[in-house]
């Protein structure tokens, strides 16, 4: 009966470890913003599929738009060579560095030593399956949640996909 109890208590400290492990790495990233540490960022945030996610969400919003006016033969190719200006944009925001340098000319959090993510914090944060973890951040002002989706990829948690609230999507779109 005594032989069980490390393996039980190894079992439990696994869990806990777990457990604790995307929270971690939450911190990692908070941390990676306040200290503008692009290569943390570069590991810890699958960008590439950070963007394509953006992409869909701005190509979606963008779906019920109206063709412009004018020629409508000309209709179908404006708006698809329109669309294609803004997904190559995103690809050029939608980077660590230039994160960053928005992060970094935000005003001073509520802790007053440097950017708070626009004042954001975690409204909540939970499994979604062993592989998945959600998160929810919430500003300090009125506006829209902005929520973020991890995967354990290898052994490490990334930010897989980031679903950013449609006002912002259209300001950034230009739409």
């Amino acid at each position: 009966m005594l032989a069980k109890w490390p393996l039980l208590a190894m079992a439990i400290g696994a869990g806990a470890a777990y457990a604790a492990y995307p929270y971690l790495t939450l911190y990692r990233l908070d941390k990676a913003i306040h200290n503008a540490d692009a290569a943390t960022l570069e590991a810890l945030v699958d960008w590439p599929a950070v963007r394509e996610g953006i992409k869909e969400d701005v190509c979606d919003l963008g779906a019920g738009d109206s063709s412009p006016a004018g020629d409508k033969a000309l209709a179908p190719f404006g708006t698809s060579f329109m669309r294609g200006l803004e997904l190559h944009a995103i690809d050029r925001a939608v980077t660590p560095r230039a994160f960053l340098a928005v992060a970094t000319a935000m005003p001073a959090g509520p802790s007053g030593h440097g950017p708070d993510g626009a004042g954001l914090h975690v409204a909540w944060a939970f499994f979604d399956s062993p592989r998945a973890f959600s998160i929810r951040l919430q500003p300090s002002h009125p506006a829209e949640t902005i929520d973020l989706e991890m995967e354990l990829r290898h052994g490490v948690w990334q930010v897989t996909r980031v679903w950013l609230p449609p006002d912002l999507l259209s300001a950034g779109s230009g739409s």
